[in-house]
């Protein structure tokens, strides 16, 4: 039975389970149960040329493995999670494990702002397409779809976990990309909108109940038990859509002080909860590119919190904050003080400015809106419009609303 599935450079897509009965040789010719087999379809015979068992966290070559013993083979570059490998005489299949399908999707992209290519390696759409089929090897949660540009590819998952994990790993291998806010993976069920739900568990000192569950209200959540942990810890069990769970772990994370335990999975299927309270403000977006200024900021800081500090490089359609209003505020970010020859103490005070929200990859990609996107190099990540240029964000805007 394979329940797990590897990559090679070298043997490509890699099978990994247990031995349930029999003995596997290497060199045998085999055969490879797959779904459509219990349909009637003949099994595939392929012949066992790499045969590897597990010690400690290395693989080593044998010969052959019996009942019990943890099989790693390559050579079935078709082979799922679930599959049968059997004698190829006597071909029986074992009972099928279920892959949960995937409950959220968002795009990758080529990065294309104005500072592209120069923190990473790899930068085209080949390179972005070639890596993603490479994790598709192994990972069988993740699923790629074509949509209308050859430089966007959509990808969907299990979670905004797993798909932070993918980019995240992507970034440290010297990619460069842009991703889109995630979204939930909708279905109809007798004419109704269905959306996945996740059954969570929560494991939060006593003090910290309260917050989670003030927490999950605005989110469609439901705390459905509530008993005592160790002393002085509390576990809560929720129910709640996915989409409602989207930046809640790193939410939660901050609220508990990195107390808190989360576990989640999915649940199933449920109608549609209805919109969920938007509460960010609007974005601060640079209308220029430069690098900033304390001089800028500090003329700014009445109007909202930043995401950057004084001397870094932002450019044209850039969020560089976040403003009270609901809608876009667009800035000058870069505008340099004065030379002149008045000199008053006024003028001359030091200029002192909050902290900025540096965004991690979670975070940016939970406040991101459905026209922004998160640039992420191996050096940064940023936040930044869709359409770069005021004017083709004013045309989209008519657009959507006509």
């Amino acid at each position: 039975m394979v329940t797990q599935l590897d990559a090679s450079e070298y043997l490509g897509r890699l099978a990994i389970g247990r031995v349930v009965n029999g003995v596997m040789r290497r060199g045998e010719t085999v055969a490879l149960l797959e779904e459509e087999f219990a349909e009637g379809q003949p099994p595939l015979k392929r012949r066992l040329a790499q045969l590897m068992a597990f010690e400690g966290v290395s693989r080593n070559e044998v010969q052959e493995l019996s009942a019990g013993d943890l099989f790693v083979v390559a050579g079935f570059p078709e082979v799922e999670i679930g599959d049968t490998i059997a004698s190829a005489e006597s071909p029986v299949a074992l009972p099928r494990l279920v892959v949960d399908e995937p409950v959220l999707r968002m795009t990758f992209g080529v990065n294309t702002s104005p500072l592209a290519g120069k923190d990473g390696k790899f930068l085209t759409s080949r390179h972005l397409v070639d890596r993603l089929k490479k994790e598709l090897l192994g990972n069988v949660s993740i699923k790629l779809f074509e949509t209308g540009s050859p430089d966007i590819i959509e990808v969907a998952g299990r979670g905004e976990l797993q798909l932070a994990v993918l980019i995240e790993s992507m970034r440290r291998e010297g990619y460069e990309l842009q991703v889109s806010r995630p979204e939930v993976i909708t279905k109809e069920v007798n004419g109704k909108k269905f959306e996945p739900q996740e059954r969570g568990v929560c494991d939060v000192p006593d003090e910290h109940v309260g917050t989670v569950t003030q927490e999950l209200a605005p989110r469609k959540g439901r705390v459905t038990d509530l008993r005592g942990g160790d002393a002085g810890r509390t576990i809560v069990t929720f129910e709640c859509p996915s989409r409602g769970l989207i930046g809640f772990r790193s939410l939660l994370m901050t609220a508990t002080r990195g107390t808190a335990l989360l576990h989640q999975h999915h649940l199933g299927w449920m109608p549609w909860a209805g919109e969920m309270p938007d509460n960010r403000g609007g974005a601060m977006v640079s209308d220029r590119m430069g690098v900033t200024t304390g001089y800028a900021l500090d003329k700014l800081q009445l109007s909202g919190g930043f995401f950057v500090n004084p001397g870094e490089q932002v450019y044209e359609g850039m969020v560089v904050g976040e403003c009270a209003r609901d809608d876009e505020m667009v800035v000058n970010c870069v505008r340099a003080k004065e030379k002149n020859n008045i000199r008053t103490h006024s003028h001359d005070d030091a200029v002192k400015l909050p902290a900025p929200k540096i965004h991690s990859l979670e975070t940016a990609i939970e406040w991101i809106a459905d026209d922004e996107l998160v640039e992420v190099t191996p050096k940064a990540i940023r936040i930044r419009k869709r359409y770069l240029v005021l004017e083709d964000r004013r045309k989209s805007n008519k657009k959507g609303k006509s």
